[in-house]
């Protein structure tokens, strides 16, 4: 009897863990998909336009929960992500439903707004350092106008956690330890880099 319980409880905890492994391929596998379809349409902005940089762009992935890294740096000439990070998104954007954003290029609406953007040149503002940020699409064209910056801030964590993290104003805040080497990977640039968030 004794052996036929454990057999059970074998299979049982067997079908849970291979239920968890095939969640989270799936879950990465469209990951991959949304970000395979970001890159193409970056990558045809930046043949439109010389100045934009053409081995690295940043990519921010609002499906993923903002517990977890979302905040990709894409390495464009071998196609594939160099470094990861946390980044919060606009406390205007939450729905009340967890997981479920809704985005806003209004002034004052304190949402993030979806789009690719021009990273354009630092400042030390009330937050640090900090880069200005220009929008290049429809849906976030006011950016500028509403002081979207990229910047960090101390409570945004620096490693994943379960859950969700603060939010900001609607600029893509991260933490400092994270936005230091992303700093750099700016500054070293002799051209603008591009930064797209989607959803």
């Amino acid at each position: 009897m004794k052996k036929i319980f454990f057999t059970v409880l074998f299979i049982f905890f067997g079908f849970i863990i291979y239920n968890l492994i095939c969640k989270k391929d799936h879950e990465d596998t469209q990951i991959d998909k949304r970000i395979d379809f970001q890159v193409k349409e970056v990558k045809k902005l930046i043949k439109s336009n010389s100045k934009y940089n053409k081995d690295i762009a940043f990519f921010i992935d609002m499906k993923i929960r903002s517990g977890k890294n979302r905040f990709f740096v894409y390495d464009l000439k071998n196609n594939k992500i160099i470094d990861k990070g946390l980044v919060a998104h606009g406390s205007g954007s939450e729905t009340g439903v967890k997981g479920k954003l809704q985005f806003s290029n209004v002034p004052n609406s304190l949402s993030t707004s979806l789009g690719s953007y021009c990273i354009g040149n630092s400042y030390i503002g009330k937050f640090g350092k900090a880069y200005k940020m220009y929008g290049l699409d429809k849906s976030n064209n006011n950016a500028y106008k509403r002081d979207i910056v990229f910047h960090y801030y101390y409570d945004v964590p620096y490693k994943e956690k379960d859950g969700y993290i603060c939010n900001s104003f609607g600029c893509p805040m991260v933490n400092r330890k994270y936005f230091e080497r992303i700093a750099k990977i700016i500054d070293h640039s002799e051209s603008n880099i591009l930064m797209k968030i989607y959803y």
